[in-house]
């Protein structure tokens, strides 16, 4: 007998003692193994990104100076390439193929208002402009109506002989209108971080010599300001509808009839039904003048004074366009709430992001003092929230409590392997169930939150978060989180996690999680400071940050930070 035919026998023996000893126990055990190994198969999931990608995600230069560390880039503005400056704008007329112009701000109201220019069954379409109204009233604003007021607001400041506007509002359509404003009519826009005392504001007024305020009754204490701030010249209410038939525009006695006071509404009502209601044509006209933003450090201290040009503004706007991947990219199928105060450059930067990307807008002047995201999002349900750590934490602490049985641990730990794994949870029967049975509600519609904007305030008072916490809200939300590092003189973000940076780290420096690389607008060095040396393989030391969104094209962060093995920057 071969070789062969002793094979086969033995397999046909084998095979038969197999079958010979089945029974239900063998039926089961090979019914769940077979199970598992499909299962296994069916599900299974790549990563969202590629894991060498998370690995080095900014690029050193090959050389560096002397106490300094080498100048850290983002891998998509590589050194030898020009900094992200501009938004490409194309004039009508333009080639598609030429490189467009950076932009200013006047370009990303002209853009909202003419709608998606690509080709697709989105073009033409634009994004709503919203006002959140206590619990349940929502105001939804016409874009001719509010071009007409930018006009007529701009050119009644310009008439009066305005020409340094500071802006005192909450979160609202005016703050931005008058933003806009100032840029099409060439004035300096002063934005004032709102609810301040009496002699913050007119020591604010006094450092950006400011000559017209926009504020809203109430909130302004026009009395002391008059008496304190002689070269107040003009004051312009912005009145809500509960108080339209006051008369505000009474000047107290005392001030001489010095100050010309009017209100928003007036204004917009009282001028012919057909003025305004065509934007400034762009040529021949000057860029338009600085931003100037005061940036809130910790309780007590004064404020520090920044001057924004319009193209440190763009550059940052076009870096935060560039952090979102193409196919998650912020469109006219968002609606985007400010949950943090625009007069923090990261929450307007944003927010001018959504104007130029055509999504809808929800302004709330409560939601920046909000306990936590659900009482943020009230009234509407926002998709992209730009909110405060403090709410974040706040949120993490309050859902945190309500997973205490068994079952919602053993799934949040399911989910959280899955996030470690590179994966976010958004389908299947898992997520959906962890979803409705243990998920907290953001906004009237639960699920359709998909990306939350945090940044951490070098010098102010925000709550650290870390890793572990980013975490654990991504499971909560539903939604990705961007975790920024942001400073006084630089607009936006000086360095931001990535979209798809999921990671959990233990030990964190300061209990902080890293900022992940510079925005594509920015560059970095670290300068040896005190004990924190440079080496060959250690960065570390004082921030530097220069690029075309910082003021002044370069500037000391006044933080000490290092690179962390995957060239992400993070608190030393």
């Amino acid at each position: 007998m071969g070789f062969f035919d002793n094979l086969l026998l033995s397999a046909d023996e084998g095979i038969t003692g197999l079958f010979a000893q089945w029974n239900i126990y063998s039926s089961v055990i090979f019914t769940f193994l077979a199970g598992f190994v499909t299962y296994q198969i069916a599900t299974r999931q790549e990563p969202d990104t590629h894991p060498f990608l998370l690995a080095r995600q900014a690029q050193a230069s090959p050389v560096r100076q002397p106490g300094e560390s080498p100048v850290y880039r983002s891998q998509a503005a590589p050194h030898g390439m020009p900094l992200n400056a501009g938004l490409g704008v194309k004039d009508p007329g333009a080639s598609k193929w030429s490189r467009g112009r950076d932009g200013d701000l006047r370009d990303i109201w002209r853009q909202a208002i003419a709608g998606v220019q690509e080709e697709g069954p989105a073009q033409g379409t634009k994004g709503r402009i919203l006002t959140v109204e206590g619990v349940q009233h929502v105001v939804e604003h016409s874009l001719d109506d509010l071009t007409r007021q930018i006009n007529l607001i701009g050119q009644h400041i310009l008439d009066q002989g305005g020409n340094r506007v500071a802006i005192y509002l909450p979160n609202s359509v005016e703050l931005m209108a008058t933003l806009f404003a100032c840029a099409f009519y060439n004035l300096t826009a002063i934005i004032l971080p709102f609810d301040q005392s009496a002699d913050a504001v007119i020591s604010m007024l006094r450092r950006s010599a400011a000559d017209t305020v926009v504020t809203a009754p109430g909130s302004f204490p026009f009395d002391v300001v008059v008496k304190s701030y002689s070269s107040l010249r003009q004051l312009i209410w912005v009145v809500d509808e509960g108080s339209k038939h006051m008369d505000w525009n009474e000047v107290p006695e005392g001030t001489g009839g010095s100050v010309n006071v009017s209100t928003w509404q007036d204004i917009f009502s009282e001028a012919p039904v057909t003025s305004g209601k065509e934007l400034p044509p762009l040529e021949n006209q000057s860029e338009p003048r600085d931003v100037t933003i005061f940036w809130q450090g910790k309780p007590g201290e004064t404020e520090e004074m920044v001057r924004f040009t319009s193209a440190n503004l763009i550059s940052a706007v076009a870096a935060q366009l560039f952090s979102v991947p193409t196919v998650k990219r912020i469109g006219p199928s968002d609606l985007f709430l400010p949950a943090d105060s625009l007069a923090n450059t990261h929450t307007l930067v944003l927010t001018l992001a959504a104007f130029y990307s055509n999504a809808s807008v929800a302004f709330n002047s409560a939601a920046p003092q909000a306990a936590n995201l659900s009482i943020a999002a009230t009234g509407i349900s926002p998709t992209i929230i730009a909110a405060t750590p403090a709410a974040l934490l706040t949120t993490h602490q309050e859902t945190t409590k309500t997973f205490s049985t068994t079952v919602a641990k053993d799934l949040h730990w399911l989910q959280t392997r899955s996030l470690k794994d590179g994966i976010f949870p958004e389908s299947g029967f898992l997520p959906n169930y962890y979803q409705s049975a243990f998920r907290p509600t953001f906004g009237t519609e639960p699920g359709k939150l998909r990306l939350v904007f945090a940044a951490e305030r070098i010098g102010g008072d925000t709550p650290k978060l870390s890793s572990s916490v980013l975490s654990d809200l991504r499971l909560y939300t539903g939604a990705r989180i961007i975790y920024a590092l942001t400073a006084a003189k630089v607009a936006g973000a000086v360095a931001q996690t990535g979209f798809y940076d999921y990671r959990v780290f233990e030990n964190e420096k300061q209990g902080c999680s890293h900022f992940g690389p510079p925005t594509t607008s920015v560059e970095i060095v670290l300068k040896d400071k005190d004990g924190y040396k440079n080496s060959d393989e250690l960065s570390q030391g004082e921030i530097i940050a220069k690029g075309p969104c910082v003021a002044g094209k370069v500037a000391s962060l006044g933080a000490v930070g290092y690179i962390r093995d995957d060239h992400t920057l993070a608190y030393a």
